[in-house]
């Protein structure tokens, strides 16, 4: 007799409960597809389904692990990748990718990856500026002197690189008071 198996994407991540599409048991459709090598353990409750290479499977993405994780809840990644892009000065470089969301804080580990999760507000669809003032927020983990971000921000604004009503307005929102000064102070400098 041979065994069906469910019609598993290469590269997705399961929760348990979305196995019960394909048997009453769905812990125990996932224990024997891990047992058949077909889905690896990430956490309790997640499985990878993991995509074939001739160098051997490929993990999931992690914004793969972290959709299947959060269920549908919004999250946003940031952090040093995304803080050098903006051409402000900054090298920094974290261990974990650090992830915005509305569920959980703390250092997850899924498989051998881990995240750092921090419940925090966040626009579902953040653009460039968001990320300038999320890097003012996070100055010191970034190894930049907040006046220097500022000073650079000065040259970025003067070549057009940021919308300044957006930047005004997400400082606002999403800023604490030193750094709507900081947004404040570097527009007014770059239109005197």
């Amino acid at each position: 007799m041979s065994t069906i198996h469910p019609p598993l994407e290469p590269g997705r991540v399961y929760r348990t409960r979305e196995l019960a599409a394909w048997s009453s048991n769905a812990p125990r459709l996932a224990r024997r597809l891990v047992d058949e090598g077909l889905l690896v353990p990430l956490a309790h409750g997640l499985f990878a389904h993991p995509k074939p290479s001739r160098f051997g499977p490929v993990p999931p993405r992690d914004e793969e692990i972290m959709r299947a994780f959060f269920d549908g809840s919004p999250f946003v990644f940031t952090g040093p990748e995304y803080w050098n892009a903006l051409g402000l000065g900054t090298t920094a470089v974290f261990a974990v990718p650090l992830v915005y969301n509305t569920k959980r804080s703390g250092t997850f580990a899924f498989g051998n990856r881990r995240f750092l999760l921090r419940r925090v507000a966040f626009p579902e669809q953040p653009p460039a500026e968001w990320f300038v003032i999320d890097l003012f927020e996070h100055a010191e983990q970034a190894a930049a002197a907040p006046q220097a971000l500022a000073e650079t921000l000065v040259g970025a604004l003067s070549r057009g690189r940021f919308d300044r009503e957006r930047l005004t307005e997400l400082a606002k929102r999403y800023g604490s008071r030193a750094t709507q000064a900081l947004i404040a102070g570097a527009l007014d400098a770059e239109a005197s």
